[in-house]
């Protein structure tokens, strides 16, 4: 079995992907220092998988350290790399901890690639790259434009890093650029669980709707949209999941050193905010305490995915519609609540 490492595996998309990889015939192992994310989500993999992980509570940014996971575990082909700070607004207010956190351990993870002939790396990237585009949707050949956020430039830094690495020795690299990722794993062993106040929007709606929140707030019903509210191509996060397996066995078959792949992951349709709220309501029959607030630091208009080339190389489909994602999103917090 080939042996890929998942850092921020017990992160909300690399604990799925995790359960992809494994469904898929790899031996998976993770690096997860803990600071955004539970341990809980190991036995949740477990209990869908049947495989005890083995993680690595290691800080990516500690090269040492880093590196001793390499040396232990002499047979990684690959990695899969979803370790970092990803909140915008946090971005905003501690960029410094933004630029060191996500660019240093990418930095040593690709030089741990080198150095241990691990060819295969993914890349976590986002849509953020694009800044606020001007034209929608977006392919993978749309200019990118100045970052609305920290996090946003951490991420276009980093496919820089990562085309630079690549181009320089003997690497193939993918980097997958995802939209907004949301749902549960159908099982309810694993979901989203952020922790404090959540930044994203989805969590927000289902803590709210469960009453660990008494009420949420819509950034902003001013914008040139529809219905006032930001647009957002809302994904489920087991297509997402997958189609990181996907990537990881197109760089396996091709095997091209020296490359540096890129792939749109969304569905292609543009959803408001207030229409993910109305989706929810609809699924799960409550009634959402909502009200609308100002617009919030770094969050652009309107962005949503052209998604062919993952679906035409890769060979990736979207399995999950958008009432899918709210209703496992309402599965898995019921689930918590128990």
């Amino acid at each position: 079995m080939q042996t890929i490492l998942v850092t921020g595996g017990c992160g909300f998309i690399g604990a799925h992907t995790i359960v992809d990889l494994i469904e898929n015939g790899f031996n998976v192992i993770s690096i997860d220092n803990l600071s955004r994310a539970s341990d809980q989500s190991l036995l949740g993999i477990e209990k869908i998988t049947g495989k005890k992980i083995t993680n690595y509570t290691v800080d990516l940014t500690d090269k040492a350290a880093t590196e001793a996971v390499f040396i232990a575990n002499p047979g990684i082909i690959g990695m899969i790399h979803f370790a970092a700070y990803k909140a915008v607004g946090e971005s905003v207010e501690k960029p410094l901890d933004y630029y060191e956190n996500n660019i240093s351990s990418l930095v040593h993870l690709l030089q741990m690639a080198v150095k241990y002939n691990a060819p295969h790396f993914i890349f976590s990237s986002s849509c953020t790259v694009y800044g606020n585009p001007d034209t929608i949707p977006v392919t993978e050949k749309t200019p990118l434009q100045t970052a609305a956020s920290p996090y946003g430039a951490t991420k276009q830094m980093g496919e820089t890093i990562v085309k630079d690495a690549a181009f320089a020795h003997p690497l193939s690299t993918i980097l997958l650029r995802y939209f907004n990722p949301v749902g549960a794993h159908p099982s309810t062993a694993i979901g989203e669980l952020p922790i404090g106040r959540p930044q994203n929007l989805v969590p927000a709606i289902t803590q709210t709707a469960i009453g660990k929140l008494p009420k949420m707030q819509v950034h902003g019903a001013d914008y040139d949209t529809r219905d006032g509210s930001c647009i957002r191509d809302y994904i489920h996060v087991c297509d997402i999941a997958h189609a990181h397996t996907l990537a990881i066995q197109y760089s396996i078959k091709n095997n091209q050193p020296n490359s540096c792949e890129i792939f749109n992951l969304g569905t292609g349709n543009g959803i408001t905010v207030l229409e993910a709220i109305h989706a929810f309501e609809k699924v799960s029959g409550v009634k959402l305490n909502y009200e609308i607030g100002p617009r919030r630091a770094g969050d652009i208009v309107s962005i949503y995915a052209n998604n062919d080339h993952a679906v035409n190389q890769l060979g990736w489909s979207c399995k999950y519609d958008l009432e899918d994602m709210m209703r496992t999103a309402w599965q898995w917090e019921q689930h918590l609540a128990k």
